[in-house]
């Protein structure tokens, strides 16, 4: 089944990880506090709301389903963003500071003001400065009963081991090309055809696959991006050019991640083809170029590539400067 057998979720793919909660919750045991891993758009915020409705709703079988009109007044809350005893933490500009946990640490000292728990999403976590990190900790050994933090990152390793270590940990994986496909069809009324292009161009990133089938900016983007990538990699991407183009990256920094993972996706594509491997390929919009890529650099420059461009965006998320961490990148690129 594509959507959950528990559909009040909302959830698409990841049934384990939600019929994990629902029985921590139906049992009265939550963790005191979830770390959700995994890719941008890969429903890492999702699991996190509906986890967030779900330890506060107040019908039996819960969370309440949305798309119902009798949905109690603690999931409707949660859901428009109102619930008093639910708060959102994001970045403020680069980083998450140290003074918004201080914030936090002390509205969570704070008995709850009409629901069970006081639930806390931390989102963005890699982005939290050292400071900020080691002041969560103490929240996270020393948690109060009627608190759940819930933290989204990309992967445990951008994390203190110590954070990762007092956390429950979700780690969601891309969903499947079929899984996304049937998204498409059945949420956006796609055609067949149309549904399986995007759920290849996806990666099994369900969120971007829904907002391209809206938005046909996202699939502009992504075509600038790879284009971009095509022309550092040809003969007119020359030094100063990678320079240049490094500079205009990092002064776009909502760019920085969408433009690495999608390159990310290029160099595991180029390594698939230069392996004869039968795998699906991510961008399958681009046949020629992804043969000739994988002719030209072959399966050691290719992962040397990818291998470099995680290493770039862990040193990014990491407080480095993102212009020096991009010109050492694109410098290295073959």
């Amino acid at each position: 089944m594509l959507l959950m057998e528990h559909t009040n979720w909302s959830v698409i793919g990841h049934d384990w990880a939600v019929d994990l909660l629902q029985h921590a919750i139906a049992a009265g045991r939550p963790s005191h506090a979830y770390l959700v891993t995994g890719m941008a758009h890969i429903g890492r915020r999702t699991l996190a709301l509906a986890l967030a409705r779900a330890l506060n709703c107040t019908r039996e079988q819960p969370p309440c389903d949305m798309r119902a009109q009798a949905a109690c007044r603690a999931c409707s809350l949660t859901a428009t963003g109102g619930h008093p005893d639910v708060r959102v933490v994001m970045p403020e500009g680069a980083s998450i500071k140290i003074s918004q946990i201080r914030e936090l640490q002390h509205d969570l000292a704070l008995s709850p003001v009409e629901a069970r728990f006081r639930v806390t999403i931390i989102d963005g976590m890699e982005q939290a400065t050292l400071e900020a990190s080691n002041a969560l900790l103490k929240t996270l050994e020393e948690p109060s009963p009627h608190v759940v933090l819930i933290l989204i990152a990309s992967e445990p390793k951008v994390l203190l081991p110590t954070i990762v270590s007092r956390c429950q940990h979700l780690p969601l994986r891309p969903l499947t090309i079929e899984q996304v496909s049937q998204a498409l069809v059945a949420l956006r009324g796609l055609e067949a055809q149309r549904a399986d292009q995007l759920a290849h161009l996806s990666g099994g990133r369900v969120g971007w696959a829904l907002a391209a089938a809206q938005d046909e900016t996202v699939l502009q983007k992504r075509a600038a991006r790879l284009d971009d990538l095509l022309r550092l990699l040809g003969a007119e991407g020359r030094r100063v050019e990678r320079f240049a183009y490094a500079e205009q990256l990092a002064n776009d920094g909502e760019a920085i991640q969408p433009t690495l993972e999608l390159w990310a996706s290029w160099w595991r594509d180029v390594m698939l083809v230069a392996a004869g491997s039968t795998a699906p390929l991510a961008n399958i919009d681009r046949p020629e170029a992804l043969r000739q890529h994988a002719a030209q650099f072959g399966l050691d420059r290719a992962r040397g590539a990818l291998v470099s461009l995680s290493r770039t965006a862990w040193q990014i998320a990491h407080n480095a400067n993102a212009r020096l961490a991009l010109e050492v990148l694109l410098l290295d690129w073959p």
